[in-house]
Parts: structure tokens; C-alpha cells; sequence
């Protein structure tokens, strides 16, 4: 009866303070981390991963505005991966105990280097190894994804990076959603309206740097016969040589746009109150440029 009396004793104390309000369901414990930059700033919304010891994912979160995390685990063995924009990833172990805080403390994550930018002057899109994706909501319900197979495009690449500009053109017939009666459908006068407006064009205006790999491109998108403002989210991936050497540049890039900002409605099946495309579009692109001119 001491025994248990002790032991319940114990558990209370564990459980005062600031984690008392925190319910762990039994036989598991609380696993928690402050995560700071190099000059012990807090790092809000870094993404942390916990994996158990097989490699599967627990819990995927991130942390608070003042840097925190704090998950409740089953007791156990944990690997804890820690990422944030501009910083190199941290990893740890930790054990996780019944009805106790297992505690990292403070993780300190260092700056990462930042990717070698391309060299001044002009480069275009290659596109054997780029891709132009999109994924939209059929009536609300599942995810289309579907490409446009036939694009274009050229960067002049300034001195100053955020003075560069781009310039991309899509044939709107090539798009592709690996269903032929769709596709013909969405390049009709309902949708794309191809035989009107054969190509979707993009003209940037603006590259801004966001902190590490991280850029924002802002341009002109022509489509449908309307243009809007667009702003690209763009990760630069650095550089690398091909096959037979020659200098190579990489970034991958999301947007989202809303389809009646562009006038691409199908009137005919809204007026029964079907939305048979959803109201945004996300769009996904995988680029590789190349030096303009380049040998064959």
C-alpha cells in the first residue's frame, strides 16, 4: 500500500507545472523541444517529424510562435527531424518514459548555405526534364491532376538577382488529363477556349529573395484572355551538370490560382448548380534551364 501510495505521490509531482494540463493517455509520455536560430531567437513554424524505431512517422507538426513543441508519444525509442527555411536540419534521439516529459531542451538549428546562383545571362527552359502540372476538384469530390505536354520559356538571369526576368508560353491544346473526352472538353470554348486563346503566356515583374532557397515571382499570367497578377513560390534547387556536361539550374515552383479570376466558368452547368471544377486550381512546376544556345 506505501508502495502504491508513493508511486501515485511521484506521478503527481511529475505532472505539476506548466505540463499538468497536458492528458497523456496511459502508457505514454510527452516529448517536447524549444527550437532557436543562432542567436537564440525563437524559429516559428519549423516542421518536425518523430519516427518510432521501424522509421514510421508518429507525429508531424510544427512549432508555436515562440518556438515550442510540445506532442504526447506512446513511451518508447524516437528519432526527432527538425527542419526550417534557411536552416540546415537537425535530427536527435530521444526516449520517452510513461507519465514523465522527456525534454530536448533548446535545439539551435544553424543557417544553411545558400545554393550558387546561375551566372548572368540568358537561359531557357528545357523541357525534356520540366514539367508543368495542375490539380483541381471534379464537383467537389476527388483531385484531377492533370500537364500541359507543350511549353516554352526563357530567363534572363541579371547581375543582381531580383532584376531578372522570365517569360514562359503554354500551348493551351497540349493539356492533358489522360482522359481524351476530358481534355477535349477543357480545350472547348466551355473552359480554355484553345481555338480563341492558343496559349497561356507568364511575364515576370519581380523576383524577390525570401530567405534561404526561397524566392517569390512575380508576374503577368495571360489565360482565357485575361490577365492577373500571380505570384510564384519558388525553391531553388542550385546547380548541376547533364549527361554531357553542361551547366544545369533547378527550382520548383506552386501557385494557385481561382478560375473565375480568368472568366473559366462552364455557364451551362453552373446555372443547375454544379460546380464541375472546383473554384482553385493549384498549379506545380519542375523547372531545368540551360545557357541559351548551347551546343546540341
Amino acid at each position: 500500500m506505501i508502495g502504491r501510495l508513493l508511486g501515485s505521490r511521484a506521478k503527481r509531482v511529475r505532472r505539476t507545472g506548466p505540463l499538468a494540463a497536458v492528458r497523456v493517455p496511459p502508457n505514454a509520455g510527452v516529448l517536447s523541444c524549444r527550437v532557436l536560430d543562432p542567436v537564440n531567437e525563437p524559429v516559428a513554424h519549423a516542421e518536425l517529424t518523430v519516427s518510432d524505431g521501424m522509421g514510421r512517422k508518429v507525429v508531424r507538426g510544427g512549432t508555436d510562435p515562440y518556438g515550442s513543441f510540445v506532442t504526447a508519444v506512446p513511451a518508447g525509442e524516437y528519432r526527432l527531424a527538425v527542419s526550417a527555411e534557411g536552416f540546415t536540419p537537425y535530427r536527435a534521439s530521444a526516449t520517452v518514459a510513461e507519465d514523465s516529459l522527456s525534454s530536448l531542451g533548446d535545439v539551435t538549428l544553424q543557417v544553411a548555405a545558400v545554393p550558387e546562383l546561375p551566372k548572368a545571362g540568358d537561359w531557357e527552359i528545357e523541357p525534356a526534364h520540366s514539367s508543368i502540372g495542375f490539380t483541381a476538384r471534379h464537383i467537389g469530390l476527388a483531385r484531377i491532376h492533370g500537364r500541359f505536354n507543350s511549353f516554352a520559356g526563357a530567363v534572363r538571369i541579371a547581375d543582381e538577382m531580383d532584376r531578372s526576368a522570365m517569360h514562359v508560353v503554354i500551348d493551351a491544346a497540349s493539356i492533358d488529363t489522360n482522359v481524351r473526352m476530358r481534355d477535349d472538353h477543357l480545350r472547348s470554348a466551355d473552359f480554355l477556349d484553345v481555338e480563341r486563346y492558343p496559349t497561356l503566356e507568364f511575364y515576370s515583374d519581380r523576383f524577390a529573395h525570401r530567405g534561404g532557397n526561397r524566392w517569390a515571382v512575380t508576374g503577368g499570367l495571360s489565360l482565357h484572355g485575361v490577365t492577373r497578377t500571380v505570384t510564384l513560390d519558388a525553391e531553388y534547387l542550385g546547380l548541376g551538370n547533364g549527361m554531357e556536361g553542361e551547366v544545369r539550374a533547378a527550382c520548383r515552383a506552386t501557385t494557385e490560382l481561382h478560375r473565375d479570376d480568368f472568366t473559366v466558368s462552364w455557364q451551362t452547368m453552373l446555372a443547375r448548380g454544379i460546380a464541375v471544377v472546383g473554384p482553385s486550381i493549384t498549379i506545380d512546376l519542375d523547372i531545368q534551364i540551360v545557357p541559351k544556345g548551347r551546343p546540341a
